[in-house]
């Protein structure tokens, strides 16, 4: 196995557990000692312990003198678990390769430096799918505000329903077991009160083998949602609806009764920078919509975007009056519209998959920056790690 490889295993490990780990970032680490791997692990939940001590652990003694590949940073303060670096240079770990700096800045470069003065090697690759995996760790870091990843799936002539409002099933069984995969990855999954009254769907991330189920956010500015459906009679996850000032209270208590939380927002209709403002105070890292033309165009037109993930399927529907998955008024010139950077196209099925990122929402973490060069971090929210 070549150098490269450890490293893409432990970033295999780190994406293994994406949506586990809120409001910690998904890390793995693999121990290698002459071209044998002593222990792998991966961080699988928040308080628990770090994918370094899990990956030693599993090398034990035989860890001495060896190299520790792990994605992010090692941490170097004490939140709900020890340093991670203490364990590191009591393992006698000799080099350390990094996929990324942390950008949490109780850890930034410290972690990196306290590894350097205890005699230990440490190189930073600044890895691209290192930094990609913790993009919404980043963001919700730096603004406090969870990562929004808007999800839609189209005909190839762009249109997410016919006419009459029928939409199932627009892509094949393939692409939309991937997409239970994306939402397991989320800690929170996001539509409107008209897909919940329209298709009563659940929400839930049923995957063959299992996996976590995001909490469901229904915006629903008068509390229409009904007590009876899936949504809420569902004890699977969490439910949340989110409402405007006005909304009657006889609905919240109905809701609250039947197991929902009602979030009452200070302003008469849902305002989006007052809902991720909200569902960040809740360490909500990560956020999917899968909404409606409306819901998805008033994320885009708040400027609240930071991936969109589009499944096209190869059929053409037609028809003007044939929805789309962005309505709203639109953006008057094409120098206003929101810029994408494609990042990865992929067949599954007979549909295709596209994944595209804001461009200002890549990571932060310029990777020109060099091991052991410190950087100035801005005031951020600091979650333990």
């Amino acid at each position: 196995m070549t150098e490269d490889r450890y490293m893409e295993l432990a970033l295999d490990l780190a994406e293994g557990v994406a949506g586990q780990t809120s409001p910690n970032p998904p890390v793995g680490a693999v121990v290698v000692k002459n071209g044998r791997i002593l222990g792998m692990g991966a961080h699988l939940k928040a308080g628990g312990p770090h994918a370094e001590v899990h990956a030693l652990n599993e090398a034990g003694e035989a860890a001495g003198d060896a190299r520790l590949y792990v994605t992010l940073e090692p941490c170097c303060h004490t939140g709900k678990t020890p340093p991670c670096t203490e364990a590191i240079i009591r393992s006698g770990i000799t080099k350390v390769i990094v996929g990324t700096t942390d950008p949490n800045p109780t850890v930034h470069y410290t972690g990196i430096n306290s590894l350097q003065k205890a005699g230990i090697e440490v190189e930073v690759l600044h890895h691209p799918r290192a930094e990609r995996i913790i993009r919404p760790f980043e963001h919700f870091i730096r603004t406090g505000k969870p990562f929004v990843t808007i999800k839609t799936a189209v005909t190839a002539d762009g249109k997410t329903a016919a006419h009459t409002g029928n939409s199932r099933w627009i892509t094949g069984p393939e692409a939309r077991e991937d997409v239970h995969r994306l939402r397991s990855r989320h800690d929170a999954v996001l539509t409107g009160v008209g897909t919940i009254l329209h298709d009563n769907p659940l929400l839930t991330s049923r995957l063959p083998r299992g996996g976590k189920h995001p909490i469901r956010v229904i915006l629903d500015t008068d509390l229409r949602t009904p007590v009876h459906y899936n949504i809420i009679m569902n004890t699977d996850a969490l439910t949340w609806i989110v409402c405007g000032s006005g909304a009657p209270e006889e609905r919240e208590h109905a809701l609250a009764r039947a197991g929902a939380e009602v979030i009452r927002q200070s302003t008469p209709d849902i305002r989006i920078p007052e809902l991720l403002r909200q569902l960040g105070g809740r360490n909500v890292q990560s956020l999917l919509v899968e909404a409606g033309g409306k819901v998805n165009a008033s994320f885009i037109e708040s400027g609240h975007l930071n991936q969109f993930v589009l499944y096209v399927a190869p059929k053409l529907i037609g028809g003007s009056g044939s929805p789309t998955a962005f309505g709203g008024t639109g953006f008057p010139d094409m120098g206003e519209a929101a810029g994408l950077s494609f990042e990865e196209i992929e067949r599954i099925g007979q549909d295709i998959k596209i994944t595209a990122i804001k461009e200002e929402s890549a990571c932060s973490q310029g990777s020109s920056r060099k091991s052991g060069q410190s950087a100035p971090s801005p005031s951020r929210v600091s979650p333990p790690r």
